[in-house]
């Protein structure tokens, strides 16, 4: 069971706060079509990760390199370490200023968000990690949170609800798709998890139903919903007033974890000066977006691309190293999401090439220097 709550970790996470809202706006309560794909497609993806990590090490970095060789695989980490990671920092501080400032009754939620950074980066710093039982004890309250506001919420939902179902046109739910997609991130995370543990398979199985109950109920009750923090609005319709207290408690909590798990996995990334440059990587994102005045919605489908970018070179890994059928029509499914991204898609793009150049100049300095 402690294994399942890790897989859970890796892929639930403070996202599902503000997410439902996001897919909302840009397809309106055909948002669940969006919902109820992505986890369709997040079957073939646990299992092929799954079998990546029974048979070989190193994460989806790792799974690249053996595949793809090394300028590949420095294309991941660089998706992580600089975009997926600081946009997710961001995005995720963000949510948990909306959900404090709705639980005070007001207060700028970037200013939250932004005390919320300030916290996290100072434990880094400090060296004050957050633990595997604390944050698997942060998710399980995520879990049953979102459980209980599902299913009190369930009988009230109407078909009315639903009207108009897809305001926006069918193609929207593609773009649905690329915010959400954010929410359905992980499981390249959790296939690291089979360096130390047993029975992958069974945990993954179990990961998927309770990702299953608790996405598509959350996508049924928020349907059509345009509040900032759709959560809180769902327990307080079961408890009333006093249900936003224990909403921002649980809002800090899960989001100060993720930032400082984000932060500290990232850092592993950057090597000797790797949580410093993060620290200032991720400070001067921040700056910029409140100086630009960045919409959470942007934020969020940046750091989405990246991810599913991520996913798409490890489940190429998995098609050129399991010979897989089952990775292929993930990874076409991957590409599709990808497609929807439209501009955006350039950002993986460019930081991939660079992270490609960069590897094969630093691999070529040193030949050539012994030749001279």
């Amino acid at each position: 069971m402690r294994l399942t709550a890790m897989y859970v970790g890796a892929v639930l996470g403070p996202g599902v706060l503000v997410l439902p809202a996001l897919a909302n706006a840009a397809a309106g309560p055909a948002s669940v079509l969006a919902w109820a794909a992505l986890l369709a497609l997040s079957v073939p993806i646990a299992v092929s990760f799954a079998r990546l990590g029974v048979r070989h090490r190193g994460g989806v970095a790792g799974f690249v390199e053996i595949a793809y060789g090394r300028p590949a695989a420095r294309a991941v980490q660089w998706w992580f370490y600089l975009v997926g990671v600081p946009f997710g920092v961001l995005g995720g501080a963000l949510v948990g200023g909306q959900y404090i400032a709705y639980a005070l009754g007001g207060g700028d939620p970037a200013l939250i968000g932004v005390v919320l950074l300030a916290g996290a980066f100072a434990a880094n710093y400090a060296g004050v990690r957050v633990s595997a039982g604390a944050q698997v004890l942060l998710v399980g309250l995520l879990a049953t949170v979102l459980a209980v506001a599902i299913a009190y919420s369930i009988p009230q939902v109407r078909a009315e609800d639903f009207e108009p179902f897809a305001p926006h046109g069918w193609l929207a739910i593609g773009h649905a798709a690329v915010v959400l997609f954010f929410a359905f991130s992980g499981w390249e995370a959790a296939s690291a998890l089979a360096d130390e543990f047993g029975d992958v398979r069974r945990a993954t199985r179990r990961t998927l139903v309770v990702v299953a109950v608790l996405y598509l109920g959350l996508a049924v009750t928020t349907a059509g919903t345009t509040s900032e923090v759709p959560l809180a609005d769902l327990l307080e319709r079961a408890f009333g007033p006093s249900a936003r207290l224990v909403t921002a408690v649980a809002a800090t909590l899960l989001t100060f974890g993720a930032i400082n798990t984000y932060l500290a996995g990232g850092a592993r990334l950057g090597g000797r000066h790797g949580l410093t440059g993060l620290l200032v990587l991720c400070a001067l994102l921040t700056a910029v977006a409140l100086r630009l005045h960045v919409e959470l919605d942007a934020v969020m489908r940046v750091a989405s691309t990246a991810l599913a970018a991520v996913t798409a070179a490890g489940l190429a890994a998995a098609v050129k190293l399991l010979r897989s059928r089952t990775a292929a029509f993930a990874l076409g499914c991957t590409a599709l999401v990808l497609a929807f991204s439209g501009v955006l898609l350039a950002v993986p793009l460019v930081v991939g090439v660079a992270a490609v150049v960069s590897a094969r100049v630093g691999s070529a300095a040193p030949a050539g220097r012994s030749s001279s």
